[in-house]
């Protein structure tokens, strides 16, 4: 089950965007160009299929609609999402057209769904013209009117995100502050492993049997890793490092790196679920040496399930495994006009690197380095 196509208009830094995805995608670009914009238009869709969300809810979480609608708007202000999709092997697409009504309300001016090319769904229709206040909200949202593209709905709404802040595992306090769901900076991420232990204790054990295994090549002198409930029942993971004293090894948490408790997490989010996970910036905190083999390492754990993932990187680490093909990069570009993407695989210049014997890290990334890095220095001149 995965995203086949993703065509924005209007949507952030983007004025368009029309291309096919892979299941792998790597999403490379300069500062600022967009990476984390161009992942948030599968949150966003998230946020309005989940059944505590909508779209009220989602516009909002991204501050508004000012917020969404690319500056570079010009005659048509409409933000347009359009996403094609395989389920179970059924092709279908989903097109929202959100605009601002006079009250300056987000509202749905065109929702469309699609089965195998027949369209099921067409916005507005005469009850929306009946009633406009309907058009506050998307069929997604409504369950007596979603019933014909349920698959599409709970599609959406298992989007997975990730991007670990590891300050927020080592605060047992902050996950009690949440609305509940999964928090994609790690505030739950403690709660997510106690729950399955008391509740799936056979697929808990078989998967800290494989965080095992990934922690002893990664991080040294580590032994076995365990989680445990303090006396007033928060949990906690324990690892033990070789020491020359017995049992003295045992550490908390609080006391991992921000390395190991990043990694913990990403591997954690690639054996939990089947449905699309973005990623960002997996490499932050991890030695080079282990950077360069995350790309096969979550290509193995997502391989069976055929999980597909969406991961913005600035590292040539990541990018140097020769397994990674052109068709699965996307390039952002900023310009004055917004910022364009494309894949590798139509940029000529690109492929021939390729062929060179680059890595994709090594043709691609000197594209989106700033022009002149050099500069920095100037502000700090003698």
């Amino acid at each position: 089950m995965q995203f086949t196509k993703l065509v924005l208009q209007n949507w952030m830094n983007f004025r368009n965007v029309d291309v096919p995805l892979r299941e792998r995608i790597f999403v490379v670009g300069p500062n600022a160009s967009g990476k984390s914009n161009l992942l948030a238009a599968f949150r966003f869709l998230r946020d309005v299929a989940e059944a505590r969300g909508g779209l009220q809810y989602a516009v909002e979480k991204l501050g508004g609609m000012s917020s969404i609608r690319s500056l570079h708007a010009r005659r048509h202000p409409e933000v347009v999402l359009d996403v094609e999709m395989s389920l179970d092997d059924k092709a279908w697409r989903y097109r929202l057209v959100l605009a601002q009504n006079n009250q300056r309300r987000v509202i749905v001016k065109e929702e469309n769904v699609w089965r195998a090319g027949d369209r099921i769904l067409t916005r507005p229709d005469r009850d929306d013209e009946a009633d406009a206040g309907r058009l506050a909200q998307t069929h997604l949202e409504q369950v007596s009117a979603n019933a014909e593209f349920r698959d599409v709905q709970s599609f959406f709404a298992q989007v997975r995100y990730l991007h670990i802040v590891p300050q927020l595992i080592r605060d047992p306090e902050r996950y009690m502050r949440q609305n509940g769901g999964h928090d994609p900076f790690g505030g739950d991420f403690l709660e997510q492993l106690a729950r399955m232990q008391k509740e799936q204790r056979r697929t808990f054990d078989s998967r800290l049997k494989r965080l095992n295994e990934a922690l002893k090549v990664a991080v040294p002198q580590f032994r076995e890793l365990k989680l445990e409930r303090d006396e007033a029942g928060r949990p906690h993971l324990r690892a033990l490092f070789e020491h020359w004293r017995p049992e003295a090894g045992w550490q908390n948490e609080e006391q991992f790196s921000d390395g190991t408790l990043r990694l913990l997490g990403l591997l954690w989010a690639l054996l939990d679920g089947t449905r699309p996970l973005l990623v960002e910036e997996p490499e932050l905190s991890l030695h080079e040496a282990v950077v360069r083999h995350l790309t096969s390492m979550m290509w193995k754990a997502t391989r069976k399930n055929r999980r597909q993932l969406f991961v913005s990187t600035h590292s040539a680490a990541l990018l140097s495994d020769k397994g990674i093909a052109p068709e699965e990069v996307l390039l952002l570009t900023p310009s004055p006009q917004g910022t364009s993407v494309i894949r590798a695989a139509e940029s000529r210049e690109i492929l021939a690197l390729l062929e060179s014997d680059l890595s994709m890290g090594e043709a691609v990334l000197p594209r989106v380095a700033p022009p002149r890095p050099e500069q920095l220095l100037l502000g700090f001149a003698d």
